[in-house]
């Protein structure tokens, strides 16, 4: 077994595939409408779906927005450099809830940035 894929629900695509291809450069991999349901399911990721796991972006068309609850945490990616990374996030127009450094309690440099509909991205500096 292996992981595929985490779903979210997000409230306008085009936002969404502007925030996780432009500023986080992930590659917009195959998207379908689903006329009949009313949505439509985007994937994205930074390689093959045969190869890694990607974030399904769920846009139910009668649906701007939503709660975000309280059990979902976040998405997690690897990066070589948070300092820079979290620049170029933010001159792309991403927003940085959370500036680089020392997480509480340990050594490891970590950030976090939120997507349009609020979602969170923590950034995790490579060792």
């Amino acid at each position: 077994m292996r992981l595929l894929h985490t779903m979210l629900r997000v409230g306008n695509l085009e936002k969404s595939l502007d925030f996780y291809c432009n500023v986080l450069g992930m590659t917009h991999l195959r998207q379908k409408d689903y006329p009949d349901g009313k949505f439509t399911l985007a994937f994205v990721g930074y390689g093959p779906e045969s190869e890694q796991a990607v974030i399904e972006l769920t846009h139910n068309w009668d649906t701007a927005a939503y709660d975000l609850g309280t059990g979902y945490g976040h998405i997690a990616l690897g990066v070589d450099d948070i300092y820079g990374t979290c620049e170029a996030i933010r001159a792309k127009g991403g927003q940085i809830t959370r500036e680089p450094g020392p997480m509480k309690h340990g050594s490891t440099v970590i950030a976090f940035v939120a997507d349009p509909d609020g979602y969170k991205i923590e950034l995790i500096q490579a060792k």
